[in-house]
């Protein structure tokens, strides 16, 4: 099994240096197995991409500002360069030390859709983090979809359409394609991934959407 791990980023020069060095400190746990990092660069003004050359990571570039058809130029450029197992995460998130292993161990499987833990709860009001632990089930079989924390075979994704060009809930997209089509899909809190708590979003919709709103008590 070969793995590609894709990470779109867009001016994410707060995060992305931890975010690969996690990555990389991942890989280094699975020795025998060969791992390509690519950084989708989308439209970055800011030190993105000298981050990514001090991490001596490749990358491509782009002008989308869509994250669904980062992602998806990423994921298709690395299984055109055989990676035959896709791991995705976010440029604002840390994945965990055994997060590549724990994704080998749930194998045979052709999904496998992880958890995600916020990296500060501190920012929060008291009622937000207590509505966010109410909403959030950080257990096996829990149905949260991440693109921060999504992996799959690369030849369902193929077989699928892939990635949706679309600004936000492409994940939870290409799960409910995964779905139609009958595949497998392993819902773990074994590979798990540590994402940023903040509310000024990338994306809209997406997890800071969630949070400003349990914030200002609309959920």
């Amino acid at each position: 099994m070969k793995i590609g791990i894709v990470i779109p980023a867009h001016n994410e020069e707060q995060y992305l240096s931890a975010c690969l060095q996690a990555v990389q400190k991942a890989i280094e746990q699975i020795k025998h197995h060969q791992v390509e990092v690519l950084v989708v660069l989308d439209q970055c003004n800011d030190q993105s991409l000298n981050i990514v050359k001090n991490n001596h990571i490749r990358w491509l570039t782009c002008s989308y500002q869509c994250v669904g058809q980062a992602r998806d130029l990423g994921i298709r450029h690395l299984i055109a360069q055989g990676a035959t197992w896709i791991a995705c995460t976010d440029a604002d998130s840390c994945v965990d030390l055994d997060w590549l292993y724990a994704q080998i161990q749930h194998q045979p499987t052709d999904v496998i859709c992880g958890v995600v833990q916020l990296d500060d709860f501190s920012h929060l009001s008291l009622n937000a983090q207590q509505n966010y632990l109410i909403h959030y089930k950080d257990r096996m079989n829990h149905q949260h979809i991440h693109g921060a924390n999504l992996s799959f075979s690369a030849q369902v994704y193929l077989q699928v359409g892939g990635f949706e060009a679309i600004c936000c809930h492409e994940d939870v997209e290409l799960v409910q394609k995964f779905i139609q089509h009958g595949y497998q899909i392993t819902w773990t809190n074994q590979v798990r991934v540590s994402t940023s708590s903040r509310l000024d979003a990338r994306a809209p919709e997406g997890l800071s959407y969630f949070l400003s709103r349990l914030e200002n008590a609309e959920l």
